[in-house]
């Protein structure tokens, strides 16, 4: 089995508490629905779907969680993408409130299924967005008031420049907005934990098993190398790892590096220092850094979204200048891990659901922009509510968004997307 199949080297493969391997498919096999992709999105719909009642089977062409769902930043933050006001136009001023209010209420899903399932994932509440600039902390005031508007019934908080050192020892920014609604855990735990809780409901989850081809019809038929499976619904939840398994689909979405590193363990008076609150921490920047605190006190920190379609040669090397210009106190520190993969990035910034107008039976979610440990949970309920029940009004708002194919083809897509936030990040300097 290649190194390329296994997890990547990162600080949750090292730490995860059961990553016990799934069979791969050696047999032919029918289910109500076959589920494509092991990360949050396929683990969820497959578990909200035998929660229905349905049988389901789950194909992962690597491990459970191998791709960004069990390598990211580990930030449970609100939201489902960038400004949604946008989108009335497409969705209504209703439409846009309904996703506001699934910005919140997929965190809670998280939340519920964490304690339903009894998973050990490292929870831990309280996030602070932070202000690059006054402009971007007097804009956390509107952001306060819309929460409000909305219902948010967490606790949020304004802290100014001169005490933004109660939430972080660093002099980089302008303030920031606390919401203790939104926090941070260990992905790879979550998403594992979900596949087990899957697994114990029915599901048959097969690692290893790549889908070769789709026969199409009004039953679907998966190929892979040893086996086959017949399924009455299919979910592709491939993300940024679809490729030509269906070109409809891969071509509104931009795989995009993402990197993250994690020191060696902090004196627990040095982490409680630099993070007193233990908080998930973001930026506003357009190559934005997030961090955190691991459980055994480790900085983990991300970022540098690479749109080139070239990873850096030496990740820690990258990532280190970001880190030592967040927290200079930390020049010396020492890089324990460090990873990358691939985040799928879509032109709007806003996740694509839906079914495929050729094929009815063939349901997707995809394109999560860097937001997907909350919403992954929310577009799997709808997707199952679309399959299980017939309709699902959620999953018609999220469809009603229509998204742009990158254009230029698989070869000219990431050199147009890094030109273009070039352009954006050039803006963000000369403002």
């Amino acid at each position: 089995m290649s190194l390329e199949s296994q997890h990547a080297a990162s600080y949750y493969a090292a730490t995860a508490r059961n990553s016990a391997p799934y069979p791969a498919l050696q047999e032919q096999l029918s289910a109500d629905v076959c589920v494509v992709g092991g990360g949050l999105t396929g683990v969820n719909t497959a578990l909200e779907l035998a929660e229905r009642g349905l049988s389901v089977i789950l194909l992962e062409a690597r491990r459970i969680g191998w791709g960004a769902s069990g390598r990211n930043g580990g930030q449970l933050i609100r939201g489902v993408g960038h400004d949604v006001s946008g989108f009335a136009r497409y969705v209504g001023q209703d439409g846009v409130r309904y996703l506001q209010q699934a910005g919140i209420d997929s965190v809670e899903l998280v939340r519920q299924r964490i304690a339903q399932y009894a998973i050990d994932c490292d929870l831990r509440w309280g996030f602070c967005e932070l202000a690059n600039t006054p402009a971007q902390f007097a804009a956390f005031k509107d952001e306060q008031a819309q929460l409000a508007e909305l219902g948010y019934r967490h606790a949020t908080r304004l802290v100014d420049a001169t005490h933004i050192g109660e939430v972080v020892a660093s002099e980089q920014y302008a303030g920031g907005l606390i919401d203790m609604g939104s926090g941070h855990l260990h992905p790879l735990d979550l998403v594992q934990g979900e596949a087990r809780a899957a697994a114990k409901l029915g599901v048959r989850i097969f690692e290893q098993s790549p889908v070769l081809r789709i026969e199409h019809g009004p039953s679907v038929t998966l190929h892979c190398a040893h086996g086959k499976v017949r399924a009455q619904s299919l979910v592709l939840g491939c993300n940024a790892h679809l490729d030509e398994l269906e070109p409809r689909l891969s071509g509104k979405v931009l795989p995009a590096g993402s990197y993250v590193v994690a020191t060696e363990r902090l004196p627990e008076q040095v982490a409680q220092a630099l993070i007193p609150q233990n908080m998930a921490l973001c930026d506003q920047k357009v190559g934005l850094d997030y961090y955190r605190l691991t459980a055994d006190n480790r900085l983990l920190f991300g970022g540098a979204c690479h749109y080139s379609g070239r990873d850096p040669k030496d990740i820690a090397a990258y990532m280190l200048p970001k880190v030592r210009k967040v927290f200079p106190q930390l020049a010396d520190v020492r890089i324990d891990y460090q990873w990358g993969g691939m985040i799928g990035i879509t032109a709007n910034r806003f996740p694509q659901v839906g079914r495929l107008s050729q094929y009815p039976n063939v349901y997707y979610a995809q394109g999560y922009s860097g937001h997907g440990l909350n919403v992954t949970h929310w577009t799997a309920k709808l997707l199952a509510e679309g399959i299980a029940v017939g309709h699902s009004q959620g999953l018609d708002v999220f469809s009603a968004v229509p998204h742009l194919t990158f254009p230029g083809g698989k070869a000219l897509r990431s050199p147009l997307l890094a030109a273009g936030m070039l352009w954006h990040r050039l803006r963000e300097v000369l403002r």
